[in-house]
């Protein structure tokens, strides 16, 4: 089989793991879709931001999203961004995630994406490659979880909302400006955005601006202009609340991500 872009083309191939490599520039938008196999969707360069109907994630190089068969999903490229995909079937491996999540990506994961974007893809699985193969599916198995995504209500109404406010994060709308898109009173709204979500509409949205914040980042970004962008009235205000929820303040942060995967 000739190694193809596009995703459908993996779907029947006859090994359990098949991968795929591509560029795509800044804003390019893979709409709402769906694939029976499951994937690992991941970034070598750049930014992208991964949106199902469970969560949305932003995810630079040092991270990646596990999207189980049959899930729908958008994914949006912040800039520039050297994808890697990884199809699995579900029956490949016992322990692979069942939901959607965002997992940190090691340097061998990383070198395993890359590898299997690589090999034949109908590689010889008793061979050097299916090996390889596998211990890929042991590393996505086993790969601890970022807890570094939004949850996504599934109310119609309360998903309109979450989608506008990722699509702009700098606008600060008030909690009764978003019930009345909702079409509901502000406590009607409140007290189901937190049953859907299991967080209030201040906390999810203050991690959205975070969110957004982490990929602009990435990309290179300042902190003042990020933390004005995002709707924070100073940087102080930004790191500490970056701080807080991260673990560590912007710059620490990325220094860190940057020893860790040299």
């Amino acid at each position: 089989m000739i190694r193809s872009k596009r995703g459908i083309d993996y779907q029947d191939v006859p090994r359990p793991v098949a991968a795929l490599s591509d560029e795509y520039s800044a804003g390019f938008l893979d709409p709402r879709h769906k694939h029976s196999r499951a994937q690992l969707i991941y970034a070598s360069a750049g930014v992208m931001s991964v949106t199902t109907d469970e969560i949305s994630a932003v995810v630079p190089p040092y991270r990646a999203v596990w999207v189980p068969g049959g899930v729908y999903h958008e994914v949006r490229c912040q800039s520039a961004v050297s994808v890697r995909t990884v199809y699995v079937d579900s029956s490949a491996h016992p322990d692979l995630p069942a939901s959607c999540r965002v997992l940190e990506v090691s340097t061998l994961l990383r070198e395993l994406i890359i590898e299997a974007t690589v090999v034949p893809v109908e590689y010889d699985e008793d061979g050097r490659d299916g090996r390889v193969m596998a211990l890929l599916l042991d590393e996505i198995a086993s790969t601890p979880v970022a807890p570094l995504h939004i949850p996504m209500p599934r109310h119609e109404r309360l998903l309109a909302v979450c989608r506008s406010i990722i699509t702009d994060p700098g606008y600060w709308g008030t909690v009764d400006e978003w019930a009345e898109m909702a079409r509901m009173s502000r406590r009607t709204f409140t007290r189901h955005f937190r049953k859907e979500t299991g967080m209030s509409f201040s906390e999810w949205q203050q991690h959205v601006r975070l969110m957004d914040a982490l990929s602009k980042l990435a990309n290179g970004e300042q902190v003042t202009q990020v933390a004005f962008d995002v709707g924070y009235k100073s940087a102080s205000a930004f790191t500490a609340m970056f701080h807080r929820t991260f673990g560590a303040p912007p710059l620490h942060y990325f220094n860190r991500k940057e020893r860790e995967e040299a």
